[in-house]
């Protein structure tokens, strides 16, 4: 019976010491951001990514008008820039400047897109270093993604934007594309695109323009921007599952333009900005996935992407800026 009695004592005092091991080891969510500059001098930011190296890799779309100046970068955790590529088609559309998407770094790999010519790269970064000239862009590998979106004629007239892309299932590549309101998946044998799911209109006669993507381990999170008039309220977050099933995951957002996770795998968004005659000063914000902001007064956030349990970068595309932000 002594026994007994020790040997539940003893289990009781195990399960006490895991309980509170467990709630101090819990990272709580941020409730507010505090801000501290990174980098500027960018030519609008548009996508993130982070190496295993700690460095920042951002897209910037250029200055349009056929320049020609959409770039790639890398920024070490001291905040120096390194131009990987540069030379991008770049063209201004309806006040923005469009044409390069979103990237994603994964062993040694910086995958991006580039919408406006409607292709996929793949970039062998792992000897890249602080300093090194620009690689041609005809000397990186890529696939055409933008003929197939458009032989499905998901939209009237025929449009595709591959926008931003995801790892999910299987190592499998999953691609939003802006342009079609759709998500393709790109086998990770063969490249080969598929369809995964396609989204509803907005409102009635307003597309409904996904613009980020997440993958949590079991589904997927997708921001929603809409076009225009871009009104407010009617941005959302879907939940798409593993067969490509989407469904309303939280309701009553603006213009969102960005997504990410954050250490309890919890969404963290971005409100590009409120539109008036164009997107009003300083209207943009981070957000949780209820609502609430976190970081207010920002000039249309493009990206955001975590870098430690507690640290993130946020990218202002008006502001051509990388930013820091902890709580």
């Amino acid at each position: 019976m002594k026994k007994f009695i020790y040997s539940l004592s003893t289990l009781v005092t195990f399960l006490f010491v895991l309980a509170c091991t467990d709630h101090e080891s819990y990272i709580p969510e941020p409730e507010s951001f505090s801000s501290e500059p990174f980098v500027s001098g960018l030519k609008s930011p548009v996508g993130l990514t982070m190496d295993d190296k700690g460095n920042i890799w951002v897209t910037e779309a250029g200055t349009g008008n056929d320049n020609d100046d959409a770039s790639i970068a890398m920024i070490t955790p001291s905040g120096t820039k390194t131009t990987f590529v540069a030379g991008l088609r770049s063209i201004t559309n309806q006040g923005s400047t469009e044409g390069i998407g979103h990237l994603l770094y994964r062993d040694g790999k910086l995958y991006f897109l580039h919408g406006l010519d409607g292709r996929l790269y793949t970039a062998d970064v792992s000897s890249f270093k602080t300093g090194d000239m620009p690689v041609s862009i005809d000397d990186i590998p890529s696939q055409d993604v933008a003929t197939y979106i458009k032989s499905l004629a998901l939209v009237n007239p025929l449009n595709s934007n591959a926008f931003d892309l995801v790892f999910g299932p299987d190592d499998h590549l999953f691609i939003v594309d802006a342009g079609s309101n759709a998500i393709f998946k790109r086998d990770k044998t063969s490249g080969e695109l598929s369809l995964f799911t396609h989204f509803p209109e907005a409102s009635t006669g307003v597309d409904a323009v996904p613009t980020g993507i997440v993958y949590d381990g079991t589904k997927f999170f997708v921001t929603i921007l809409t076009g225009f008039p871009f009104t407010p309220g009617d941005a959302k977050i879907y939940q798409v599952d593993q067969d490509g099933n989407y469904s309303d995951y939280k309701t009553g957002f603006t213009t969102l333009s960005g997504i990410v996770l954050s250490v309890n795998n919890r969404a963290l968004v971005l409100q590009h900005g409120i539109f008036g005659k164009g997107f009003e000063e300083k209207s943009g914000r981070v957000l949780d996935e209820d609502g609430n902001t976190i970081l207010d007064f920002v000039s249309q956030p493009t990206d955001i992407v975590r870098a430690d349990d507690k640290t993130y970068y946020l990218s202002s595309y008006k502001d051509g800026t990388i930013v820091k932000l902890s709580y």
